[in-house]
């Protein structure tokens, strides 16, 4: 038996570095890499047993050809060459009748491996189809960074070790960030204490000192009131702001100075008390660290209030004292020439780019220019895409022609006219990133492809020969294209950092500039006042809910035991969540007669969803929650959560608003 390194490759912050066991030529065990600087040894339930998934029954073994209705999941088998040949036919014919644009890939983060996750964009760069704006996540957490911080680098997320006040903001830790839930806990350790900030009580919240409810949506205001109080106690550090940031005076007369605690408080939920409790210890504290999560960008005003936040460290001068600041996420991108696999430059004239959140109306047939072809590979989009009732309205229409690249037989699978099978992470060669943090790691594959499998890369390939392109780079192996990805040396890696890539170990990358003493800026300051943006201040945004009509706002949440629509083929992981449920505070549930364990109906103006009603005092009035996003045919409704949120775009960065709905709930009546 070997122990062979890999590192976990889904849409997790951490990029965990793995250890598996493998025996004749099968994984047979799976454990945290106990070297690797961020994992010490410590992965989250999900992990534990991938092996499980990797040599999952449910894994697809052929090709597959649809013979019944769209949905209905009959298909035949038929070889690689056929489906190949098939695939590119289609393609052929739909771009002579309604050209290179009515074809369009749909992806993002089935894989965070910068080879097979990118490698697709080139292929559809070539071939002129529609691109796609990958913006599903958090952009409107960048946009809101970038909008105060321009280019500045995020501060090293091991600082919180010195810090003296843990934040953790609208962050889930304990299912999300598994490791900087562990760093805050040693952080208390040393004397520090934890605040948890969200929508409802969560596991972190469990585990906090003190745990601070907000309504959905009010989180950029609750930091405005903040800081009103701030600077009304005399509490700001004056010489940094002079030193270091533009627009204070603005701000301060304008935005904060109308930002009192009883107006904010009916926005955000806070008691005004509790909003002066904060303000005050925050100022006070030595070296506050605030660890910022994803779900409170995804609103109308998500940008604005990562805007918000994120400017609470310099009104205090936290960002001159170790372990003080705040942390969004590592944006590394630059540390690695992720052009060279993506070729933007095989794009010969302009073409549409279809945001990735409004699939619903692409694929609609009535449009001025629907998709006629989509191509899905490590996406699930029957469940994941916003507007569920929208995209499957697409998936249905027969003169679509759908090809999915899959491990497993999806909710977006089932809709397909071609199923292509897909190898798991272990099965082929990547390098890795984290966003939580700055480490990279190179692994290769650890066991041969399972029986039909074929890579992200293998297959683009093999499309690219049937379209009868000459292009040398749909040529290249993995191993090529993973050394233009690292045999150059920048800021990020020197030479040192490519040998222990090269060989497989888990690295800590250079940063650039100290992001705690250089704003790369326009102004080289922070930009408290920024002409280029819509709102050139920090200002109160409504969220869409507001507006909608419905009073109970719904938030859809996280579950240590599936990611997004991932891990559902895993039964032990599937049993720990139990059922799809819906979690209501007692007083809403008794105003609707509900009772514990019955089955509900959440609804608005976009469809209606089957839960099972869970009454908890865990929820707050006015807010219901639901975690985990289930397969369909798992489930006993007709459709899963995202029935009920929109393909409304957030205010900057043209990201999801997930998080951003409201709903009515009733007895499910089935007589």
């Amino acid at each position: 038996m070997q122990n062979l390194r890999s590192v976990c490759p889904f849409d997790c912050p951490d990029s965990c570095g793995l250890l598996v066991s493998v025996s004749d030529g099968k994984a047979i065990a799976v454990k945290g890499d106990p070297e690797h600087p961020s994992t010490r040894g410590l992965i989250c339930p999900k992990m534990k047993h991938y092996e499980r998934s990797v040599h999952s029954p449910l894994r697809l073994a052929s090709p597959l050809a649809r013979t019944g209705k769209k949905g209905s999941g009959h298909f035949r088998e038929i070889n690689w060459g056929e489906a190949i040949a098939l695939i590119c036919d289609r393609w052929k014919s739909i771009s002579s009748e309604y050209g290179a644009e009515s074809v369009l890939p749909y992806s993002y983060a089935g894989t965070m491996g910068l080879l097979q996750r990118n490698i697709g964009h080139a292929f559809f760069h070539y071939f002129g189809a529609s691109r796609l704006e990958r913006t599903i996540c958090s952009p409107a957490k960048e946009a809101g960074w970038r909008s105060l911080m321009g280019n500045t680098p995020a501060m090293r997320p091991e600082e919180m070790s010195e810090s003296d006040l843990v934040i953790l903001w609208g962050i889930n830790a304990a299912c999300t960030s598994i490791h900087a839930m562990r760093d805050a806990m040693e952080a208390r350790r040393r004397g520090a204490r934890i605040w948890a900030i969200d929508t409802c009580r969560t596991r972190t919240a469990d585990l906090a000192d003190e745990f601070f409810i907000v309504r959905p949506g009010g989180d950029g205001a609750l930091a405005l009131g903040m800081m009103h109080l701030i600077l009304r106690e005399n509490l700001a550090d004056s010489e940094f702001i002079s030193r270091n940031v533009t627009g204070f005076e603005e701000f301060s007369s304008k935005t904060a100075a109308n930002s009192t605690p009883e107006r904010i408080s009916a926005i955000c939920g806070v008691p005004p008390e509790t909003i002066e409790k904060m303000a005050l210890a925050y100022a006070k504290a030595r070296a506050p660290f605030i660890r910022l999560g994803s779900g409170l960008s995804r609103y109308a005003n998500g940008a604005m209030t990562v805007r918000c936040i994120s400017f609470l460290p310099a009104i205090t001068g936290a960002w001159q004292r170790s372990g003080g600041g705040i942390f969004c996420g590592s944006s590394t991108g630059a540390a690695f020439p992720i052009h060279l696999v993506t070729r933007e430059d095989f794009i010969e004239k302009p073409v549409r780019t279809i945001n990735m959140n409004r699939l619903g109306e692409a694929l609609d047939r009535n449009s001025a220019h629907p998709v006629m072809s989509l191509y899905v590979y490590h996406s699930n989009p029957a469940v994941i895409a916003p507007d569920q009732n929208a995209v499957l309205a697409g998936l249905e229409r027969d003169d679509l022609f759908t090809v999915v690249h899959e491990r497993f037989m999806t909710d977006t699978a089932r809709f397909a006219d071609i199923v292509l099978p897909a190898t798991s992470s272990l099965e082929h060669p990547d390098i890795y990133r984290s966003y939580g943090g700055y480490h990279a790691q190179l692994c290769d594959a650890v066991i041969p492809p399972l029986k039909g499998a074929k890579s992200n890369r293998e297959v683009f390939s093999l499309l690219a020969e049937e379209m009868g392109w000459n292009e040398p780079f749909f040529r290249l192996d993995d191993k090529e294209l993973l050394h233009l990805l690292i045999d150059d040396i920048n800021p990020w890696r020197g030479e040192e950092i490519n040998d222990k890539l090269r060989r497989g170990e888990p690295v800590l990358l250079d940063i650039p500039s100290d992001p705690k003493k250089e704003w790369l800026t326009k102004s080289g300051r922070i930009e408290l006042l920024n002409p280029a943006e819509p709102e050139p201040l920090p200002a109160i945004l409504p969220a869409n809910a507001e507006k909608d009509g419905y009073p109970l706002r719904f938030q859809s949440g996280v579950t240590p035991y599936s990611l997004n629509s991932t891990f559902y083929e895993q039964e032990e992981l599937r049993d720990r969540q139990n059922c799809m449920v819906l979690m209501m505070n007692e007083k809403n549930a008794l105003e609707r007669g509900l009772n514990e364990g019955s089955p509900v109906i959440a609804f608005n103006s976009h469809g209606e969803v089957e839960f099972t009603l869970a009454i908890t005092e865990k929820t707050p009035p006015g807010t219901i929650v639901t975690e985990g996003v289930w397969w369909l045919g798992l489930i006993p409704g007709k459709r899963g959560v995202n029935a009920l949120t929109s393909q409304r775009l957030t205010d900057r960065g043209n990201g999801s608003t997930f998080y951003d709905v409201a709903v009515e709930v009733r007895k499910a009546d089935f007589s």
